[in-house]
């Protein structure tokens, strides 16, 4: 296994851009640290976040009802990865790799927070001795700026803000303990739950919800609209300074409550009249029944038509800055949502289908390379820094231990990956280009499909396959995870 670098050890072997260099001096870092010099190229990037956006709920992926134009339009202008899964769910948990470049999965030496609402493994803040993309591109000279509106990574415990020069936190998603609650109709808050199998978190979720929303009145004041409002104002800020920079933006919808405003609410016809079913409470979906599944379905898809159209804003932001041919873009998700498939509905770690596993992925390159055009190839949320640092010219750490997709750009490409893993609690999936399984960690409740015959995964073959589960489990879960898997609960 590599070792991580802390971050006064990163400083030492880390590439400098141009920028860095100019900045820092040729042997001398801020830190009074050695560089070995590794070039750069002064490129910008842009990183943007979307959570919970199903791949098959994309236009540009195929689907033919949920309205995404500008995802559909920045798809054509991208390498579009039609394989990308994230290396662990969820939300926390992916956030990790996303910022180090090393995989959090298999979630060993777990630490829950003991004031944590969520206890997972995996969901923790980032470690100390862990060093984030947006601190080596500070030390080598960009400008780093970071807006979200993501409750849990805003939690000063969390970190994930380190090494941004700037940064941003539009409160109010979800349970952020942004406003006091007050007294709510208990009769009201009864239409809106949806009865599933975790009634008090979703209730206890709600009533947040309606303090922290209490006296919006338009469009602008939602968390989407905020997050790419503020986006615009660091991109256009960037644009007229001579530094390079790195722009991440993170925005949580069309995450859960799904409360968008009447525009796009009346897009969709389940989602028209009746209760405002806005939460999903994780569980079994034969809880829910059919007509609330079709509803909040469509309150998701609104949702996310939303969610397109400020993305869309922030892009016509992005091309009149007269930027987008020296800024590298990346745009992904970090898992999808279950409305139904397979009898769940929301996300589940025992449920680890298409719905949930396949995520949006695409990069765009500064000269038009590859637009419009389809990879196979398995990416996934711990690609992000290493392909970032390898667009810049830059060196990846030891720990890393994602891929450099850049390179798929220039005709070189990444190590080739004839399997994929990833991990969500105490469950596993892995597949290859003929099956996919899922299992416990202890190997148990194992599901297998063959993906030539049943790509929608319909059929356990598991039972009349033992050989083959055995290898897989072996030779991709426990090779990927590097030994035995953590047995928490």
């Amino acid at each position: 296994m590599k070792q991580e670098l802390t971050r006064r050890d990163f400083i030492k072997v880390a590439g400098v851009g141009a920028a860095g260099t100019a900045l820092l001096g040729t042997s001398t870092g801020s830190l009074g640290c050695s560089y070995i010099q590794g070039g750069g190229s002064g490129m910008n990037v842009v990183l943007v976040m979307l959570d919970s956006v199903r791949k098959d709920h994309v236009g540009a992926y195929g689907n033919d009802w949920i309205q995404t134009p500008n995802l559909d339009a920045l798809a054509r202008e991208s390498l579009l990865f039609d394989r990308a899964y994230p290396e662990s769910i969820p939300t926390i948990c992916s956030r990790r790799s996303l910022h180090t470049g090393v995989r959090a999965w298999p979630f060993r030496d777990w630490q829950p927070l003991k004031s944590d609402l969520f206890k997972m493994p995996g969901w923790e803040p980032i470690r100390d001795g862990q060093t984030t993309l947006s601190e080596i591109l500070s030390e080598a000279g960009y400008s780093t700026m970071f807006v979200s509106d993501v409750p849990h990574q805003q939690k000063p415990s969390y970190d994930m803000h380190r090494g941004f020069n700037a940064f941003h936190f539009v409160r109010g998603q979800e349970r952020d303990f942004y406003q006091p609650l007050s007294v709510i109709d208990q009769e009201e808050l009864e239409k809106i739950l949806t009865g599933g199998g975790i009634k008090q978190k979703e209730t206890d979720i709600m009533r947040q919800h309606f303090a922290n929303t209490r006296g919006r009145e338009k469009e602008e004041d939602w968390p989407a609209p905020q997050v790419f409002s503020k986006a615009m104002d660091f991109l256009e800020s960037a644009a007229g300074s001579d530094d390079p920079f790195f722009l991440m933006v993170d925005a949580y919808d069309p995450h859960e409550p799904w409360d968008p405003p009447e525009e796009y609410v009346s897009l969709y016809g389940n989602a028209r009249g009746g209760p405002s079913l806005m939460s999903s409470s994780s569980g079994r979906s034969f809880l829910l029944g059919e007509r609330k599944l079709n509803r909040m379905h469509d309150l998701y898809s609104a949702m996310l038509t939303m969610s397109d159209r400020w993305l869309g804003r922030f892009l016509d932001k992005f091309h009149e800055l007269d930027i987008s041919d020296n800024t590298l873009l990346i745009l992904l998700s970090d898992h999808g949502h279950a409305f139904g498939e397979h009898g769940f509905a929301g996300k589940n770690s025992e449920a680890l289908y298409p719905e949930l596993t396949d995520i949006a992925f695409m990069i765009r390159h500064p000269e038009g390379k590859k637009a419009g055009e389809t990879s196979h190839y398995y990416a996934s949320t711990h690609d992000v820094a290493q392909t970032i640092l390898g667009a810049l010219e830059m060196d990846p750490l030891d720990a890393m231990n994602g891929q450099n997709l850049y390179g798929l750009f220039d005709g070189g490409g990444p190590e080739q990956r004839d399997h994929f893993t990833l991990g969500y609690e105490h469950h596993i999936f892995t597949r290859d280009d003929e099956y996919a399984m899922t299992a416990r960690n202890d190997g148990t409740q194992v599901q297998l499909y063959d993906l030539q015959s049943d790509p929608g995964y319909e059929k356990n073959v598991a039972a009349k396959n033992q050989d083959l589960v055995n290898r897989m489990f072996k030779d991709y879960v426990l090779k990927d995870a590097g030994g035995s898997l953590p047995q928490y609960y």
